[in-house]
């Protein structure tokens, strides 16, 4: 590892105590104590600050408080070993601390995608301190790199990136990228600053596809007559058009008998959902009796039960990266996202290095219907649904 590097590895794959081990010596530490000899303090007399930006979930579920203890650090002063500052916070909080320098800083869960205030901020805080990025998918475009080259200097900025790097399309009426020139020189640059983190998992993921019905009747009803059922007015728009579709698919009532299914198998389990409607009828689903049922979504943030039997629901928006649970080995998806990268994380939050459970499963529930089978297509591919592209308007 080195100041400014992308540390990359999957999902679990323990990128959090990588990276404050790498803090630990860059400050003083001895490489013995992280190969189990007894901890040597770091310098406390140049120690530097040390900044931890990841999601809000993480910072309240105090996740990397405990990351943090083996090293003798944490947020409160009175508790650590160091007199140095060390703060956790969101990346919605991180233009707080674009006047900070010579600190450290981490910066978990890749959020320097764009042009955006987080990448104004995150550029002003590259120039004057001391970091790394973390992250299990880095980018899936060049132009996701931009900021992360120029914080580390191979460009000046994103115009010069753009002039050396970007043809774009004339035939658009946005800017919109036709194809890179000097892939190599790119290749070359990622290298330089992507550290991969290669490590054999113990746990074996099963990934299942339970289909289930819906009504073709209504499905084909609303193709034809472009009339929203749930408002009684037509439909204005493809987004609308496929929400409608989708709607009547995920609410199917053998969809819901599904996880009833799954879950006497497992008495605890991971619900991922897209749509508010999914949140209420998975709700008020018979679970039985003692079953705790907890939500994590953009309404509620409630911490998973700790009870013999529950079940948790989470919004893929809401709640795909920046935690984990090892207390149980079933998720299911109670319906699918459109993006590759929100469903592999989400599948991350039980694939842990600290899992007690080797066999894993993932029960994926999904109809026959045009829009789901497409969706799925889709995702094999490792690409993102495009609304615009399944369907003209």
């Amino acid at each position: 590892m080195k100041n400014g590097c992308i540390l990359c590895g999957g999902v679990g794959s323990g990128k959090s105590l990588t990276a404050l081990s790498y803090y630990y010596l860059q400050n003083g530490g001895d490489p013995s104590a992280l190969i189990g000899g007894d901890y040597i303090p770091m310098d406390d007399i140049n120690i530097r600050d040390l900044y931890i930006i990841t999601t809000a979930r993480k910072r309240d579920t105090l996740e990397w408080e405990g990351e943090l203890l083996p090293f003798l650090l944490s947020t409160h002063p009175d508790e650590g070993l160091y007199s140095n500052t060390v703060a956790v916070d969101s990346w919605n909080n991180i233009n707080k601390y674009s006047k900070v320098s010579g600190a450290f800083f981490i910066f978990d869960e890749q959020r320097v995608i764009g042009k955006g205030a987080w990448v104004k901020a995150f550029l002003n805080i590259s120039r004057k301190n001391k970091w790394v990025v973390l992250s299990a998918t880095p980018g899936d475009t060049w132009k996701d790199y931009i900021p992360v080259f120029v914080a580390n200097g191979f460009y000046k900025n994103r115009s010069e990136f753009a002039r050396e790097h970007i043809i774009y399309s004339h035939a658009a009426k946005f800017p919109k990228i036709d194809r890179y020139l000097n892939t190599g020189k790119l290749l070359r640059l990622r290298r330089d600053i992507l550290v991969n983190m290669d490590f054999k998992r113990k746990t074996i993921s099963h990934h299942e596809d339970v289909y289930v019905s819906y009504s073709i009747e209504k499905y084909n009803d609303v193709s034809r007559t472009r009339w929203n059922p749930y408002k009684n007015e037509p439909i204005i728009n493809i987004g609308e058009l496929c929400y409608i579709w989708r709607k009547i698919v995920n609410s199917d009532e053998s969809r819901q008998a599904a996880v009833l299914e799954i879950f006497e198998k497992h008495p605890r389990v991971i619900i991922f959902y897209s749509f508010d409607y999914e949140l209420e009828i998975l709700k008020n689903l018979g679970y039985g009796d003692g079953v705790e049922v907890s939500e994590w979504n953009g309404h509620k943030h409630e911490l998973i039960p700790n009870s013999k039997s529950w079940v948790y629901l989470v919004q893929y928006s809401a709640g795909c990266e920046g935690w984990n649970c090892t207390d149980t080995d079933t998720v299911i998806f109670f319906s699918q996202s459109y993006s590759y990268k929100v469903m592999k994380q989400a599948a991350g939050r039980t694939d842990r290095l600290n899992t007690p459970f080797t066999d894993l499963y993932y029960y994926h529930l999904k109809s026959r219907s045009g829009i789901d089978l497409s969706i799925t297509k889709t995702l094999k591919s490792k690409k993102d649904f495009n609304e615009g592209k399944y369907i003209k308007w």
